[in-house]
């Protein structure tokens, strides 16, 4: 694995992009890639040992009590937490640096104080399976995501009452989760103010 797009793909595909929050680009990330992909059978593979890693080993920022906000890629595996986002932002990073097009889904969740927020996705093109949902937030005993294609293994179903799941994919998050991570304060801060759509938004067109 060489850290390059297929040929024929390059960069200029949205999915395949390094971005400021997508820095796959940056050596910590492009090294762990590259490490990850090792003897990967092949594309799939790749994918689920990213998506594994990313879910296993970068703990969700509430789960360990961690109030450092991270938002790029490079951030969340220095940091080694970060919340829902965060973490897509970085399986997203690692996808696209093995050659993986890869971009963002999003759920509007019920929480308890009846109010809602958006949790979120990633999402990798599989060959013979197409756009995949995967949910590196983290596993604990009542939540349980997997990878297991061509079924998607999400946390949380979202079919409540003002609850949705868009299958869309972003090329890039939105720019309301970003402005949240990016937001002086506290991962208790963010947690407070998580971004709302009482309807799933469009993609810009890539």
């Amino acid at each position: 694995m060489s850290g390059a797009p297929p040929a024929g793909e390059g960069e200029g595909s949205a999915y395949l992009r390094a971005t400021p929050v997508v820095d796959w680009h940056a050596p910590a990330v492009l090294a762990l890639a590259r490490e990850l992909a090792a003897g990967a059978a092949g594309p799939v593979e790749v994918a689920r040992r990213c998506f594994e890693h990313v879910r296993d080993r970068l703990r969700h920022s509430v789960d360990a009590g961690d109030e450092q906000v991270t938002c790029a890629a490079s951030e969340v595996l220095a940091a080694g937490t970060g919340l829902c986002f965060a973490k897509s932002h970085l399986l997203v990073a690692l996808l696209r640096a093995s050659g993986l097009k890869a971009g963002f889904s999003y759920q509007r969740l019920a929480n308890r104080n009846g109010t809602f927020s958006l949790h979120g996705l990633a999402a990798v093109d599989l060959p013979g399976v197409g756009w995949y949902r995967l949910d590196p937030r983290g596993n604990k005993l009542w939540l349980d995501a997997r990878f297991d294609p061509p079924h998607e293994r999400l946390a949380y179903a979202a079919t409540g009452p003002g609850e949705w799941d868009s299958r869309s994919v972003w090329a890039e998050p939105l720019p309301e989760v970003i402005a949240a991570l990016r937001a002086p304060g506290s991962v208790s801060d963010v947690v407070a103010h998580l971004p709302d759509h009482p309807v799933p938004p469009e993609p810009a067109r890539s």
